[in-house]
């Protein structure tokens, strides 16, 4: 079994487009509108945009996690958490061994977006 799609709730579909493309470097594979629906392959995960969605906490693998959260705010989007060590795998109980390391950033919508990453030890 394996994890095929995540819904995130959005108040202005035109608008949250334009926030997940700018941030995901990906145009959507489908928008339809009505009903107020727009789908991104994340690497064969489905980042559905639901204007009928409960809100969800979604984290993004963007591998360095400062360098990302600084690019972010230089572009105009809203900090919430500046980045920061989580936790110290020593033994690869997650991924390989290394640091953990995540910030939150505010979409168009108002969720949170957490940003996640690892370096190694």
């Amino acid at each position: 079994m394996r994890l095929r799609q995540v819904a995130q709730k959005v108040e202005n579909l035109g608008r949250a487009v334009e926030w997940y493309q700018s941030v995901l470097g990906v145009a959507p594979t489908a928008v339809f509108d009505p009903p107020g629906l727009a789908f991104f392959d994340l690497e064969g995960v489905r980042l559905l945009l639901d204007v009928n969605a409960p809100t969800a906490l979604i984290y993004l693998d963007v591998g360095d996690v400062e360098a990302t959260f600084n690019d972010l705010l230089k572009r105009g989007f809203v900090g919430h958490t500046e980045p920061h060590v989580v936790f110290s795998d020593n033994e690869g109980t997650f991924d390989r061994p290394g640091e953990e390391w995540l910030a939150f950033v505010g979409d168009s919508e108002g969720n949170t977006v957490g940003l996640m990453g690892r370096r190694p030890l």
